[in-house]
């Protein structure tokens, strides 16, 4: 076999192998990718739409709360516990009727200490409490997000830094949440929180699907009074 054809030879098996591996590269990629939506949900899409569009970044993003928070394991909570948290969860519902903003206030006290219950970053530290639980509860967090921003709102805090964003519902141009905005809130964040009460899942990285939020659902089977169900609150 002559000089030229082996360098031609090897040449050819070069170019298949760095094929090959551009290829494998690319397939990792998109597994990653796949992978990151499908444990994320919902706060894949925020992540992209908040670095406008650019998905890598998205994804470089969420790979670093993984790598932060995903080794995090949920602490179960005793049943004295969580009848505890249940029996304030459904005082706060109660109180909506007449007090709807102590309520909200209150839904969003609960949600930070039954999180810090359970072994997540302490609600003192909102952000990587919030970070933490999105690598964890993804598909339920965005309810802990809207309650505590509407509850921020109402009491005068920073709310006001994110009117008209789609996160912050009823601050569109700074007019402060309305009563169905607040109801709205507290029943999407019951989501997270009755996730949070109920057992320990084996695979906490891994949230399931999220049910529409108007189902109220309750691990507990405490159900809403019925003046939260109708919005007949004495505070407007």
């Amino acid at each position: 076999m002559s000089t030229g054809v082996i360098i031609a030879l090897i040449v050819v098996v070069a170019a298949v192998v760095a094929v090959a591996a551009v290829l494998a590269v690319r397939a990792r990629g998109s597994h990653g990718g796949r992978s990151l939506k499908h444990r994320f949900g919902p706060e894949y899409d925020r992540a992209v739409a908040r670095h406008d569009g650019d998905v890598k970044a998205a994804e470089r993003e969420l790979d670093a709360l993984v790598e932060r928070h995903g080794g995090l394991r949920e602490r179960p909570l005793e049943a004295a516990e969580r009848e505890r948290f249940e029996a304030r969860w459904t005082a706060a519902q109660e109180r909506f009727v007449d007090s709807p903003r102590e309520a909200v206030a209150e839904a969003d006290r609960l949600i930070a200490e039954v999180a810090g219950a359970r072994g997540f970053p302490d609600g003192g530290q909102h952000e990587e409490q919030l970070a933490a639980l999105s690598v964890h509860h993804a598909h339920r967090v965005h309810g802990y997000r809207r309650v505590h921003r509407v509850a921020r709102f109402s009491a005068g805090g920073d709310g006001t830094r994110h009117a008209g964003s789609a996160d912050a519902p009823g601050t569109d141009g700074g007019h402060a949440p309305g009563t169905e905005d607040m109801r709205a809130a507290m029943v999407e964040a019951r989501a997270l929180f009755d996730d949070l009460v109920g057992p320990a899942r084996r695979d906490p990285g891994h949230d399931r699907a999220a049910q529409p939020a108007t189902r109220e659902p309750s691990s507990s089977g405490h159900h809403l009074p019925w003046g939260f169900h109708r919005h007949q609150t004495k505070e407007g």
